[in-house]
């Protein structure tokens, strides 16, 4: 809800007096916003979750035309083709909030970004980055903005620490995240310029797909950030 306020969204509040009590200093930064007070019950007909804490908000949409996002130069993009789980996409959507992307694509036949339990599960970051819905991954559209393409899959010939080593991670890129289901369909992994596997260390047979997302897109944070300074360590000299 803050993080709604903070980008001057909220057009509506519905509250319980409890909440308008408890939640004090967060009404008084509702500066536009309509007020108004209901009853448990009517706020409970108008949320979705089982407990609610009080408050509902009705907010304007955030989307982005891709040309406007990608008009930023972002360096680092997520591209949810046809991810329709709203808890997977909500939390990709906060991990690439997280590694610093400056925008994330709903792309095809994916979830809406604004379903409630994707706005929940990207706890707040669904209003800090460009969010663009797009009928497709248009890919020659990222390709023309200077990101190279990435595929995320599992039957990837390109290993993801083989790639970091190789500085291979070092341009903007896009990467693309299919669903945990079907993964990415084939014609957007023949488009990618690689397909990138998550190397298993262990005995697991795979990773879901949040924490798939999770490891390329810190890996690709990772690479786009200089090493930090260690300084010159000092030495004592005796005479």
């Amino acid at each position: 809800m803050r993080e709604a306020l903070r980008a001057g969204v909220v057009r509506e509040l519905f509250a319980t007096s409890a909440a308008l009590s408890r939640h004090d200093a967060l009404i008084k930064e509702a500066t536009g916003a309509r007020i108004s007070l209901v009853t448990d019950d009517g706020l409970a007909a108008l949320a979705e979750t089982v407990h609610p804490q009080g408050l509902v908000a009705v907010c304007d949409h955030l989307d982005v035309p891709l040309t406007e996002a990608l008009a930023r130069r972002p360096r680092l993009v997520a591209v949810l083709a046809e991810i329709r789980d709203p808890g997977n996409a909500g939390t990709v959507l906060r991990t690439a909030d997280a590694a610093g992307a400056g925008a994330v694509v709903f792309a095809g036949d994916a979830v809406d970004p604004y379903n409630g339990k994707c706005v929940r599960a990207s706890a707040g970051s669904l209003f800090h980055v460009d969010v663009v819905r797009s009928p497709d991954a248009a890919i020659p559209a990222l390709k023309a903005s200077g990101l190279r393409i990435l595929a995320a899959t599992g039957y990837g010939d390109t290993d993801l620490d083989d790639l970091a080593d190789e500085g291979g991670l070092a341009a903007p890129t896009a990467w693309l995240f299919g669903s945990e289901a079907h993964g990415l369909p084939d014609e957007l992994i023949e488009a990618a310029d690689a397909r990138v596997r998550v190397p298993l260390h262990g005995r697991a047979e795979s990773l879901n797909l949040a924490a798939a997302a999770a490891v390329c897109l810190y890996a690709s944070a990772r690479a786009h950030r200089p090493p930090r300074d260690q300084g010159v360590p000092e030495v004592a000299l005796t005479t």
